[in-house]
């Protein structure tokens, strides 16, 4: 295997179609448990730091986006939970 196969074998899929928000969470999760864990290599556990990055970030701007819409919704004005 030539070294970029193994590089565009290791890399994000920017070109496939963006995950879902809970999609983007449960790779975080798996990610976050496997490095917790202990048990990766140097290389692969700096990989899974930098694929945690794009993940999260990826997760805030849905969260931002999703908070823009709502306060839309209620007329520019965010309202405690429950509150009607």
């Amino acid at each position: 295997m030539t070294k970029s196969s193994a590089s565009a074998k290791n890399a994000p899929q920017k070109d496939a179609v963006s995950p879902s928000y809970e999609q983007a969470l449960d790779e975080l999760e798996r990610l976050v448990a496997s490095m917790e864990a202990g048990q990766l290599p140097l290389d692969q556990l700096l990989a899974s730091y930098k694929r945690g990055a794009e993940l999260l970030g990826f997760c805030r701007e849905r969260l931002q986006a999703v908070e823009q819409q709502v306060k839309v919704l209620e007329g520019g004005d965010l309202k405690p939970w429950g509150e009607t």
